[in-house]
């Protein structure tokens, strides 16, 4: 028996223990950064591994390390644990008891399949040339708590900077289920803030040139911004800016003194991430300079863009396939536009993200509830693959020196 067909069959023996995991994670969903019970049951369920385990300072993390017997580098595998504000309506026996809060994101999957792949790792510190830094992170929709982790310092738990990291994301569509999926290159857009107050002087409406209006030179702003995303930028890097919020006034006869808008900005690259801030920001002041009016704009840097490593993505296919066999990896055409703190992980080490299609047995991946609704439900018979591919990046990697 190959020592990848082993992995899988022992990954394939925990699964029940795994699913039971995951189902308790599911019942008792928290967000944000302080995760308490995540955590204790994280923690209960690494007792006996023989890790070396630590907690975080400024957030309710885990690091756990895996020594091998033998010599050689680090590298990491990372599952995050936070849940989001969302009142679930998933018809599943073992729903939120914590009413609001929905592991809506699969994250419960996460957690489960790295427990999963820490087992099988301490069962083959024999096979180790080095150490695995399993880190189960809090505050990942929105929170940034990798950043956090590895300010705490994750990437150096081993005693040595790791020299890989690997992830993976379950999808509950678009990808079938069970079939892992990714790119190298951009995988995933960074994901940014732009504010802006547009400042005039109020008026009545039946004498406009007696005030200075903010409402045109605001919706001016939204349409000049649609149009410096396409001549400032390359289509073939694309930026993308949704204004989700545009507000001013009180009723139909009043100018008001100031409008407000809110829009996610999308970049693809390094590269025009770094860029984007200074080209948004003065279309903005100039459009409101040029009616007279001030702009006040604010830039919320939020997470990079997530960059699957070339030779390490090409690592992820190949064991993928060794592992669940040809038909068990899909190449991705395109980049994601959703966001993701792992990428604060690879923009510090060289690393591979990937997707997990954990779409439910009899549902279609194109028009089943996708992640984040109140509806969205998981197959959580994919945990043991994924705990498996996990472990098995690692000892690939590992294998190498």
């Amino acid at each position: 028996m190959t020592t990848l067909t082993a992995l899988r069959a022992e990954a394939a023996r925990l699964a029940p223990e795994l699913v039971s995991l995951r189902r308790e994670l599911h019942r008792v969903p928290e967000i944000g950064l302080d995760l308490p019970i995540t955590q204790a049951l994280v923690l209960e369920a690494l007792e006996g591994l023989g890790l070396e385990v630590s907690v975080g300072k400024a957030l309710s993390s885990v690091t756990a390390v895996v020594r091998g017997e033998r010599p050689g580098p680090a590298v990491l595998l990372r599952g995050d644990m936070d849940a989001l504000p969302v009142l679930e309506d998933s018809g599943e026996e073992f729903s939120s008891t914590h009413e609001g809060v929905m592991h809506a994101c699969g994250h419960d999957l996460h957690v489960a399949g790295l427990v999963g792949a820490a087992r099988l790792l301490a069962a083959r510190r024999s096979e180790l040339a080095g150490s695995v830094v399993l880190m189960f992170q809090p505050g990942e929709e929105g929170y940034a708590g990798a950043r956090l982790m590895i300010e705490e310092g994750v990437l150096d738990a081993a005693g040595e900077r790791v020299v890989a990291a690997y992830g993976l994301h379950v999808f509950s569509g678009h990808i079938p289920g069970g079939v892992v999926a990714g790119r190298p290159g951009t995988l995933m857009a960074a994901s940014d803030t732009l504010s802006a107050r547009i400042l005039g002087k109020g008026g009545h409406g039946s004498t406009p040139h007696l005030a200075a209006d903010p409402v045109p030179a605001a919706a001016e702003v939204v349409l000049a911004l649609q149009t410096a995303v396409t001549r400032q930028f390359s289509a073939h890097d694309p930026v993308v800016v949704t204004v989700g919020r545009l507000a001013a006034g009180t009723t139909d006869n009043v100018i008001p003194g100031s409008a407000e808008l809110d829009a996610t900005v999308r970049t693809f690259s390094r590269a025009h991430h770094g860029a984007v801030e200074e080209r948004l920001v003065r279309v903005v002041e100039n459009v409101a300079a040029a009616h007279g009016l001030r702009a006040e704009v604010a830039f919320e840097r939020g997470y990079p863009v997530t960059v699957n490593d070339p030779t390490e993505l090409a690592r992820a296919a190949r064991v993928t396939r060794e592992l669940l066999g040809p038909e068990g990896w899909a190449d991705l055409a395109d980049p994601v536009a959703g966001a993701e703190d792992f990428s604060f992980v690879l923009d510090a080490v060289p690393g591979a993200f990937v997707f997990l299609g954990a779409t439910p047995p009899g549902l279609d991946p194109a028009t089943s509830p996708y992640n984040h609704s109140a509806q969205v439900r998981f197959d959580d018979g994919v945990l043991a693959d994924g705990a498996a591919l996990l472990a098995a990046l690692a000892l690939d990697r590992l294998a190498e020196g």
